[in-house]
């Protein structure tokens, strides 16, 4: 029978199991078990707010939003968010899923860390965000029971230090391709853990481009 964790029930089919295979051969415990846990909030909050949702796809979304942090997947130039969401398009095309659905998965993971737009659009992009600030800033925390939280991370731990843990996570994800920090929230990673980094800084982009005016 499928897992069942705080009332959610863990998706079992052919292609989530080959997901759950596959992130688990890539990811550490800290990143395995934080997707895990972000699917799981992801789909408590759509359960509290009465939406709608596929939970096959929320799924995938959660268990490769960071697989771009990982040496396998991570590209030298793109955002880690996008080589993410390019490894779930392709793992996701392989089993001949529609492409709508491909491209919802896509947009998912590629937003993650874009906060205000991904709440605006469709309830699964709304909601791999929601499960990634629940797990990693703590948004909406008071929002689940106690009995939630509990039972989520029974199965899923947040390891010790699992704050400082996740940052260090980012860096070693983007230190070696600044530039993909840009209007991002991982800036302030790099701010943190690499002394060498300068933040980009749109007006003097702008006030320096070639433009002559």
């Amino acid at each position: 029978m499928p897992e069942i964790i705080a009332g959610v029930r863990l998706p079992d089919s052919a292609i989530a199991r080959a997901a759950t295979q596959l992130v688990r051969d890539t990811e550490d415990d800290l990143l395995y078990n934080h997707s895990l846990r972000v699917f799981l909030w992801g789909a408590l909050t759509g359960m509290r707010r009465g939406l709608k949702v596929d939970h096959e796809l929320l799924y995938l979304g959660a268990m490769f939003h960071d697989m771009g942090l990982t040496e396998k997947y991570s590209s030298p130039n793109l955002r880690f968010e996008v080589d993410g969401a390019n490894a779930a398009r392709d793992f996701m095309m392989s089993y001949g899923v529609p492409e709508r659905d491909v491209e919802e998965v896509w947009t998912a993971i590629a937003l993650h860390t874009t906060p205000g737009i991904p709440e605006h659009m469709r309830p699964m992009v709304a909601l791999v965000t929601a499960g990634v600030e629940m797990d990693v800033l703590g948004i909406a925390y008071h929002d689940f029971t106690p009995e939630q939280r509990q039972h989520v991370c029974d199965h899923h731990p947040r390891e010790a230090n699992f704050k400082e843990n996740i940052i260090d996570h980012f860096a070693r994800g983007i230190v070696k391709k600044p530039l993909t920090t840009f209007g991002n929230v991982k800036a302030d990673v790099l701010a943190l853990k690499d002394m060498n980094y300068v933040r980009q800084n749109f007006c003097s982009i702008i006030l320096g481009s070639a433009w002559p005016n």
